[in-house]
């Protein structure tokens, strides 16, 4: 009957051979098929350890210059638990700042925050190439402003937010709420923005009946349409179907539902325009901005020394018009970026 002998009885003959009875290192390694540095090993072991020695060790290095060091790691878990919403390049960023030296990459980053737990592993969805990224080449030439649902009441229902930010900067110029989002509640936060950042070139909406009649019944101006005119800005409407023309906006609302509004419930209105307030003070001016080269949107938006003043306050408390404007809507402009088109008076 045949038995396999295991790894370390096989060196531990192997070592008896030489030791005991008396073979070359060079005849035991040709027997056991092996080089003599690795019979002159096992000697060496055995002598050390005895037969526990002549085990298999571990090939982990003793030391690892490049490994992330325990107390850079536990920061990193305390950053991000801290502050869901950062990545890896936020978090690298922020470490940079706070005199880590050197800085861990984003992969190194994003590997400790998988051995932590802290972010769940998935498949990286690729770009659609038919995307065109653009922007305005400096503030104050295009505003992009949309209406948000998802304010979460605790008396029950929700409330609206008017939202607007600056196309160049990201700078977040409006952030109202309201309890319904009626022509006359969204023109009034966009005038109160108006008022405190001045006129911006053109502004850029979807095609929601508070920004546009072009699909009523009866086609006419709004009293949106009717503020740009009388402030000479431009009304730009995104073409149907088409929300990844106002993406920063959009993003900007995943933003603040992911930071602030997920599973919070106000109180009042009041409360609610409270808390928003601060939170868009931190978005600002302290929030470090990726597609900003980690900059802060209040550092690229630089307000006219003397904004125009806005229209006159009996605009936004004006009825909307029920007559269309002359001239009728405007239709898409070739010439022009093919997401939009211009909403004339």
């Amino acid at each position: 009957m045949l038995w396999e002998l295991s790894v370390v009885e096989q060196r531990y003959n192997a070592v008896m051979e030489v030791l005991r009875d008396g073979h070359s290192v060079v005849e035991v390694a040709e027997r056991f098929g092996v080089s003599r540095q690795a019979v002159h090993r096992w000697l060496r072991r055995y002598a050390q350890g005895g037969l526990d020695a002549l085990g298999d060790r571990s090939h982990r290095p003793r030391s690892c210059p490049h490994q992330l060091p325990e107390a850079v790691e536990a920061l990193i878990y305390q950053l991000r638990r801290t502050h869901p919403g950062w990545g890896p390049r936020r978090l690298a960023h922020e470490l940079a700042r706070q005199g880590v030296a050197p800085a861990p990459s984003r992969a190194t980053i994003y590997r400790a925050l998988r051995r932590g737990g802290l972010v769940e592993p998935h498949a990286r969805r690729r770009q659609k190439q038919a995307w065109r990224r653009w922007q305005r080449e400096r503030p104050m030439q295009l505003w992009q402003m949309d209406v948000m649902g998802g304010l979460q009441l605790a008396a029950g229902g929700e409330a609206k937010l008017v939202t607007g930010i600056d196309d160049h900067s990201r700078f977040c110029v409006a952030a109202g709420v309201v309890e319904r989002a009626t022509a006359r509640a969204v023109c009034a936060v966009f005038a109160a923005a108006l008022a405190r950042h001045g006129v911006p070139e053109e502004l850029l909406t979807d095609n929601g009946k508070v920004f546009t009649g072009r699909f009523a019944p009866h086609p006419g101006e709004v009293l949106i349409d009717r503020i740009c005119r009388e402030n000479g800005i431009t009304h730009r409407l995104t073409a149907p179907r088409s929300p990844t023309t106002t993406g920063k906006i959009e993003r900007f609302h995943k933003t603040l539902r992911t930071e602030l509004l997920d599973g919070l419930r106000f109180d009042s209105l009041a409360q609610a325009q409270q808390v928003i307030d601060l939170w868009v003070e931190d978005y600002n001016t302290r929030r470090l901005h990726q597609a900003l080269a980690m900059a802060t949107p209040v550092e690229r938006f630089q307000r006219p020394a003397d904004p125009p003043p806005p229209a006159e306050p009996p605009l936004v408390l004006a009825e909307e018009p029920s007559t269309p404007a002359p001239g009728g809507r405007g239709l898409a402009d070739p010439a022009r970026s093919p997401g939009w088109c211009t909403a004339t008076a």
